[in-house]
Protein backbone atom coordinates (compact mmCIF):
# COMPACT_ATOMS: atom_id res chain seq x y z
CA UNK A 1 0.00 0.00 0.00
CA UNK A 2 1.15 3.52 -0.85
CA UNK A 3 0.11 6.77 0.79
CA UNK A 4 -1.09 9.91 -0.95
CA UNK A 5 -1.15 12.98 1.29
CA UNK A 6 -2.88 16.12 0.06
CA UNK A 7 -0.93 19.27 0.91
CA UNK A 8 -2.15 21.76 -1.68
CA UNK A 9 -4.96 24.27 -1.37
CA UNK A 10 -4.86 27.95 -0.48
CA UNK A 11 -5.88 27.82 3.19
CA UNK A 12 -8.14 30.82 2.70
CA UNK A 13 -9.95 30.25 6.00
CA UNK A 14 -6.68 30.63 7.94
CA UNK A 15 -5.63 33.94 6.44
CA UNK A 16 -3.60 36.04 7.12
CA UNK A 17 -1.41 33.21 8.48
CA UNK A 18 -1.60 31.33 5.17
CA UNK A 19 -0.68 34.32 3.04
CA UNK A 20 2.94 33.36 3.79
CA UNK A 21 2.89 29.65 4.65
CA UNK A 22 1.16 26.45 3.61
CA UNK A 23 -1.82 25.64 5.85
CA UNK A 24 -0.48 22.11 6.39
CA UNK A 25 2.65 23.58 8.02
CA UNK A 26 0.82 25.66 10.61
CA UNK A 27 1.86 24.15 13.95
CA UNK A 28 -0.30 22.33 16.46
CA UNK A 29 1.51 21.92 19.80
CA UNK A 30 4.64 23.24 18.04
CA UNK A 31 4.62 20.60 15.29
CA UNK A 32 3.39 21.14 11.72
CA UNK A 33 -0.05 19.62 11.14
CA UNK A 34 1.30 17.68 8.16
CA UNK A 35 3.83 15.85 10.34
CA UNK A 36 1.10 14.15 12.37
CA UNK A 37 -0.36 12.55 9.24
CA UNK A 38 3.03 11.43 7.96
CA UNK A 39 3.78 9.85 11.34
CA UNK A 40 0.41 8.05 11.20
CA UNK A 41 1.24 6.58 7.80
CA UNK A 42 4.68 5.42 8.96
CA UNK A 43 3.14 3.84 12.07
CA UNK A 44 0.70 1.95 9.82
CA UNK A 45 3.61 0.39 7.92
CA UNK A 46 3.29 2.48 4.77
CA UNK A 47 6.74 3.23 3.35
CA UNK A 48 6.13 5.12 0.10
CA UNK A 49 4.18 8.37 0.18
CA UNK A 50 3.33 10.85 -2.54
CA UNK A 51 2.63 14.38 -1.29
CA UNK A 52 0.34 16.45 -3.49
CA UNK A 53 1.59 20.04 -3.53
CA UNK A 54 0.46 23.28 -5.16
CA UNK A 55 2.80 25.47 -7.20
CA UNK A 56 2.39 28.35 -4.73
CA UNK A 57 3.37 26.52 -1.53
CA UNK A 58 5.09 23.38 -2.77
CA UNK A 59 8.67 24.58 -2.32
CA UNK A 60 8.11 25.37 1.36
CA UNK A 61 6.63 21.92 1.94
CA UNK A 62 9.56 20.28 0.14
CA UNK A 63 12.05 22.17 2.32
CA UNK A 64 10.22 21.44 5.56
CA UNK A 65 9.43 17.75 4.99
CA UNK A 66 12.47 16.75 2.96
CA UNK A 67 12.86 13.25 1.55
CA UNK A 68 10.97 11.57 4.38
CA UNK A 69 13.93 10.09 6.27
CA UNK A 70 12.88 11.64 9.58
CA UNK A 71 9.58 9.74 9.35
CA UNK A 72 10.97 6.49 7.99
CA UNK A 73 9.28 7.19 4.64
CA UNK A 74 10.28 7.55 1.02
CA UNK A 75 8.53 10.68 -0.21
CA UNK A 76 7.80 11.79 -3.75
CA UNK A 77 6.29 15.20 -4.52
CA UNK A 78 3.46 15.47 -7.03
CA UNK A 79 2.34 18.88 -8.33
CA UNK A 80 -1.38 19.52 -8.76
CA UNK A 81 -1.44 22.57 -11.03
CA UNK A 82 -4.97 23.64 -10.05
CA UNK A 83 -7.17 22.79 -7.02
CA UNK A 84 -9.80 20.88 -8.96
CA UNK A 85 -11.03 18.57 -6.21
CA UNK A 86 -9.88 15.68 -4.04
CA UNK A 87 -10.60 13.09 -6.72
CA UNK A 88 -8.59 15.18 -9.19
CA UNK A 89 -5.68 15.21 -6.74
CA UNK A 90 -5.85 11.43 -6.43
CA UNK A 91 -6.10 11.10 -10.20
CA UNK A 92 -2.94 13.21 -10.50
CA UNK A 93 -1.18 10.77 -8.16
CA UNK A 94 -2.21 7.57 -10.00
CA UNK A 95 1.11 7.22 -11.90
CA UNK A 96 2.85 7.21 -8.50
CA UNK A 97 0.36 4.69 -7.06
CA UNK A 98 1.00 2.43 -10.07
CA UNK A 99 -1.80 -0.05 -9.42
CA UNK A 100 -1.12 -0.60 -5.72
CA UNK A 101 -3.59 -0.14 -2.89
CA UNK A 102 -3.63 3.47 -1.75
CA UNK A 103 -4.48 5.38 1.39
CA UNK A 104 -5.40 9.01 0.74
CA UNK A 105 -4.95 11.34 3.73
CA UNK A 106 -5.88 15.02 3.87
CA UNK A 107 -2.80 16.81 5.16
CA UNK A 108 -4.67 19.35 7.31
CA UNK A 109 -6.55 16.67 9.29
CA UNK A 110 -5.70 15.12 12.64
CA UNK A 111 -6.92 11.67 13.67
CA UNK A 112 -6.15 10.76 17.27
CA UNK A 113 -6.31 7.00 16.76
CA UNK A 114 -4.07 7.13 13.70
CA UNK A 115 -4.67 4.84 10.72
CA UNK A 116 -2.86 1.62 11.65
CA UNK A 117 -6.09 -0.17 12.62
CA UNK A 118 -7.96 0.70 9.44
CA UNK A 119 -4.97 -0.23 7.26
CA UNK A 120 -4.77 -3.60 8.99
CA UNK A 121 -8.51 -4.18 8.48
CA UNK A 122 -8.30 -3.21 4.82
CA UNK A 123 -5.42 -5.58 4.15
CA UNK A 124 -7.21 -8.39 5.97
CA UNK A 125 -10.76 -7.98 4.60
CA UNK A 126 -9.89 -6.69 1.10
CA UNK A 127 -12.85 -4.40 0.35
CA UNK A 128 -12.58 -2.19 -2.72
CA UNK A 129 -12.84 0.91 -0.57
CA UNK A 130 -12.89 1.75 3.13
CA UNK A 131 -13.89 5.16 4.49
CA UNK A 132 -13.59 6.67 7.96
CA UNK A 133 -16.71 8.33 9.36
CA UNK A 134 -17.54 10.35 12.44
CA UNK A 135 -20.68 11.95 13.81
CA UNK A 136 -20.77 15.76 13.51
CA UNK A 137 -23.16 18.50 14.57
CA UNK A 138 -23.08 20.30 11.19
CA UNK A 139 -23.02 17.62 8.45
CA UNK A 140 -23.91 20.14 5.73
CA UNK A 141 -20.28 21.33 5.92
CA UNK A 142 -18.86 17.92 4.99
CA UNK A 143 -19.17 14.97 2.69
CA UNK A 144 -21.91 12.85 4.26
CA UNK A 145 -22.42 9.07 4.17
CA UNK A 146 -25.77 7.32 4.50
CA UNK A 147 -25.71 3.74 5.78
CA UNK A 148 -28.21 0.97 5.18
CA UNK A 149 -29.88 -1.29 7.73
CA UNK A 150 -26.90 -3.64 7.75
CA UNK A 151 -24.43 -0.78 8.16
CA UNK A 152 -23.39 -0.75 4.50
CA UNK A 153 -22.65 2.47 2.61
CA UNK A 154 -25.59 3.28 0.32
CA UNK A 155 -25.12 6.93 -0.58
CA UNK A 156 -22.59 9.74 -0.33
CA UNK A 157 -23.31 13.43 -0.84
CA UNK A 158 -20.88 16.35 -0.77
CA UNK A 159 -22.02 19.15 1.57
CA UNK A 160 -25.76 18.44 1.29
CA UNK A 161 -28.18 21.30 2.02
CA UNK A 162 -30.53 18.85 3.78
CA UNK A 163 -28.35 16.07 5.25
CA UNK A 164 -29.99 12.69 5.75
CA UNK A 165 -27.20 11.54 8.05
CA UNK A 166 -24.87 13.02 10.66
CA UNK A 167 -21.95 10.85 9.54
CA UNK A 168 -19.20 12.95 7.96
CA UNK A 169 -16.31 11.57 5.96
CA UNK A 170 -13.04 11.94 7.82
CA UNK A 171 -10.13 12.83 5.55
CA UNK A 172 -8.85 9.24 5.26
CA UNK A 173 -9.81 6.96 2.34
CA UNK A 174 -8.46 3.54 1.35
CA UNK A 175 -8.83 2.08 -2.15
CA UNK A 176 -7.76 -0.88 -4.22
CA UNK A 177 -7.10 -0.48 -7.94
CA UNK A 178 -10.82 -0.04 -8.72
CA UNK A 179 -10.38 3.62 -7.80
CA UNK A 180 -8.72 4.14 -11.20
CA UNK A 181 -12.00 3.33 -12.93
CA UNK A 182 -13.90 5.49 -10.46
CA UNK A 183 -11.91 8.71 -10.84
CA UNK A 184 -11.83 8.29 -14.62
CA UNK A 185 -15.62 7.84 -14.81
CA UNK A 186 -16.93 10.81 -12.83
CA UNK A 187 -17.62 14.32 -14.09
CA UNK A 188 -16.93 17.68 -12.39
CA UNK A 189 -19.55 18.73 -9.86
CA UNK A 190 -21.54 21.96 -9.96
CA UNK A 191 -18.59 23.73 -8.35
CA UNK A 192 -16.27 22.49 -11.09
CA UNK A 193 -14.40 19.89 -9.04
CA UNK A 194 -13.92 16.14 -9.20
CA UNK A 195 -15.41 15.13 -5.85
CA UNK A 196 -14.05 12.17 -3.93
CA UNK A 197 -17.62 11.49 -2.74
CA UNK A 198 -18.67 11.05 -6.38
CA UNK A 199 -15.81 8.60 -6.97
CA UNK A 200 -16.81 6.55 -3.91
CA UNK A 201 -20.48 6.74 -4.94
CA UNK A 202 -19.46 5.35 -8.34
CA UNK A 203 -17.97 2.34 -6.56
CA UNK A 204 -21.14 1.89 -4.49
CA UNK A 205 -23.42 2.15 -7.54
CA UNK A 206 -21.30 -0.28 -9.54
CA UNK A 207 -21.61 -2.92 -6.82
CA UNK A 208 -18.13 -2.66 -5.31
CA UNK A 209 -17.53 -3.38 -1.65
CA UNK A 210 -17.37 -0.01 0.16
CA UNK A 211 -17.04 -0.35 3.93
CA UNK A 212 -17.38 2.26 6.68
CA UNK A 213 -15.27 2.52 9.82
CA UNK A 214 -16.34 4.81 12.67
CA UNK A 215 -13.66 6.93 14.30
CA UNK A 216 -13.47 6.02 17.98
CA UNK A 217 -11.22 8.90 19.09
CA UNK A 218 -11.35 12.53 18.07
CA UNK A 219 -10.82 13.92 14.61
CA UNK A 220 -10.20 17.51 13.59
CA UNK A 221 -10.24 19.31 10.26
CA UNK A 222 -7.94 22.26 11.05
CA UNK A 223 -9.07 24.49 8.19
CA UNK A 224 -10.42 27.27 10.46
CA UNK A 225 -8.81 29.12 13.36
CA UNK A 226 -11.25 27.85 15.97
CA UNK A 227 -10.66 24.28 14.80
CA UNK A 228 -6.90 24.80 14.85
CA UNK A 229 -7.02 26.08 18.42
CA UNK A 230 -9.25 23.17 19.45
CA UNK A 231 -6.82 20.71 17.83
CA UNK A 232 -4.02 22.35 19.80
CA UNK A 233 -6.01 21.78 22.99
CA UNK A 234 -6.68 18.14 22.12
CA UNK A 235 -3.05 17.36 21.32
CA UNK A 236 -1.79 19.17 24.42
CA UNK A 237 -4.09 17.06 26.59
CA UNK A 238 -1.64 14.17 26.00
CA UNK A 239 1.47 16.26 26.69
CA UNK A 240 4.30 14.64 28.67
CA UNK A 241 6.33 16.99 30.87
CA UNK A 242 9.82 17.80 29.63
CA UNK A 243 11.70 20.85 30.90
CA UNK A 244 15.10 21.30 29.27
CA UNK A 245 15.81 24.92 30.21
CA UNK A 246 16.36 27.35 33.04
CA UNK A 247 13.34 28.41 35.10
CA UNK A 248 13.88 31.21 37.64
CA UNK A 249 11.17 32.17 40.11
CA UNK A 250 7.46 32.17 39.32
CA UNK A 251 5.33 29.05 39.44
CA UNK A 252 4.30 26.12 37.26
CA UNK A 253 1.21 23.94 37.51
CA UNK A 254 0.02 21.17 35.26
CA UNK A 255 2.03 19.63 32.41
CA UNK A 256 4.65 21.91 30.87
CA UNK A 257 7.28 21.36 28.16
CA UNK A 258 10.11 23.85 27.64
CA UNK A 259 12.70 23.42 24.90
CA UNK A 260 16.47 23.72 25.11
CA UNK A 261 18.09 27.13 25.38
CA UNK A 262 14.99 28.88 26.73
CA UNK A 263 14.93 31.16 29.78
CA UNK A 264 11.82 31.61 31.93
CA UNK A 265 12.00 34.31 34.61
CA UNK A 266 9.28 35.19 37.14
CA UNK A 267 6.51 33.61 35.07
CA UNK A 268 3.31 31.86 36.10
CA UNK A 269 2.52 28.92 33.84
CA UNK A 270 -0.54 26.68 34.00
CA UNK A 271 -0.33 23.63 31.74
CA UNK A 272 -0.79 21.98 29.47
CA UNK A 273 1.62 24.37 27.79
CA UNK A 274 4.43 23.78 25.30
CA UNK A 275 7.24 26.31 24.90
CA UNK A 276 9.84 25.89 22.18
CA UNK A 277 13.60 26.26 22.12
CA UNK A 278 15.49 29.54 22.66
CA UNK A 279 12.42 31.33 24.03
CA UNK A 280 12.73 34.19 26.53
CA UNK A 281 9.80 34.73 28.91
CA UNK A 282 9.88 37.44 31.58
CA UNK A 283 7.08 38.32 34.02
CA UNK A 284 4.56 36.58 31.81
CA UNK A 285 1.48 34.54 32.65
CA UNK A 286 0.80 31.59 30.37
CA UNK A 287 -2.59 29.90 30.67
CA UNK A 288 -3.52 26.40 29.63
CA UNK A 289 -3.69 25.10 26.05
CA UNK A 290 -1.05 27.50 24.77
CA UNK A 291 1.81 26.72 22.39
CA UNK A 292 4.76 29.11 21.96
CA UNK A 293 7.16 28.44 19.09
CA UNK A 294 10.94 28.61 18.94
CA UNK A 295 12.77 31.91 19.37
CA UNK A 296 9.86 33.89 20.78
CA UNK A 297 10.24 36.86 23.16
CA UNK A 298 7.50 37.67 25.68
CA UNK A 299 7.55 40.15 28.55
CA UNK A 300 4.82 41.42 30.88
CA UNK A 301 2.28 39.52 28.78
CA UNK A 302 -0.63 37.17 29.47
CA UNK A 303 -1.63 34.40 27.06
CA UNK A 304 -4.11 31.56 27.14
CA UNK A 305 -5.74 29.21 24.65
CA UNK A 306 -3.42 30.52 21.91
CA UNK A 307 -0.78 29.55 19.34
CA UNK A 308 2.31 31.70 18.84
CA UNK A 309 4.56 30.83 15.90
CA UNK A 310 8.36 31.04 15.81
CA UNK A 311 10.22 34.30 16.51
CA UNK A 312 7.17 36.33 17.53
CA UNK A 313 7.47 39.09 20.15
CA UNK A 314 4.71 40.07 22.58
CA UNK A 315 5.16 42.79 25.19
CA UNK A 316 2.43 43.90 27.57
CA UNK A 317 -0.56 42.34 25.80
CA UNK A 318 -3.23 39.99 27.13
CA UNK A 319 -4.24 37.48 24.45
CA UNK A 320 -6.88 34.77 24.42
CA UNK A 321 -7.93 32.47 21.53
CA UNK A 322 -5.26 34.10 19.38
CA UNK A 323 -3.03 33.01 16.51
CA UNK A 324 0.20 34.97 16.11
CA UNK A 325 2.28 34.47 12.96
CA UNK A 326 6.02 33.97 12.54
CA UNK A 327 8.05 37.01 13.51
CA UNK A 328 4.97 39.09 14.34
CA UNK A 329 5.24 41.78 17.03
CA UNK A 330 2.83 43.29 19.54
CA UNK A 331 4.30 46.20 21.50
CA UNK A 332 3.29 49.35 23.32
CA UNK A 333 0.31 50.17 25.48
CA UNK A 334 -2.17 47.34 25.01
CA UNK A 335 -5.97 47.45 25.31
CA UNK A 336 -7.40 46.85 28.76
CA UNK A 337 -8.25 43.20 29.40
CA UNK A 338 -7.92 40.20 27.12
CA UNK A 339 -8.22 40.57 23.35
CA UNK A 340 -8.42 38.03 20.50
CA UNK A 341 -5.91 38.61 17.70
CA UNK A 342 -4.97 36.89 14.46
CA UNK A 343 -1.73 38.39 13.17
CA UNK A 344 0.11 37.41 10.02
CA UNK A 345 3.81 36.79 9.53
CA UNK A 346 6.11 39.79 10.22
CA UNK A 347 3.10 41.97 10.99
CA UNK A 348 3.29 44.50 13.80
CA UNK A 349 0.82 46.12 16.16
CA UNK A 350 1.95 49.07 18.28
CA UNK A 351 -0.38 50.12 21.10
CA UNK A 352 -0.89 53.78 21.83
Amino acid sequence: MKGVVLAGGTGSRLRPITFSMAKQLVPVANKPILFYGLEDLAEAGIEEVGIIIAPQTGDEIRRTVGNGDRFGLRIEYIVQDEPLGLAHALKTALPFVDGDDVLMYLGDNLVKQGVADVVRDFKSDRPNCQILLTKVDDPSQFGVAELGAAGEVVRLVEKPSSPRSDLALVGVYLFDNSVVEAVNSIQPSARGELEITDAIQYLVTSGRDVRPSLVTGWWKDTGKKEDLLHANELVLSDLVEDIQSEVIGGSMRGTVCIGAGSRVVDCDITGPVVIGANVHLVRTTIGSNTAIGDGCRLADANLEESIVLDDAEIHGWKLRNSLIGRGAELHGSAPAGFVEVTLGERSEILGE
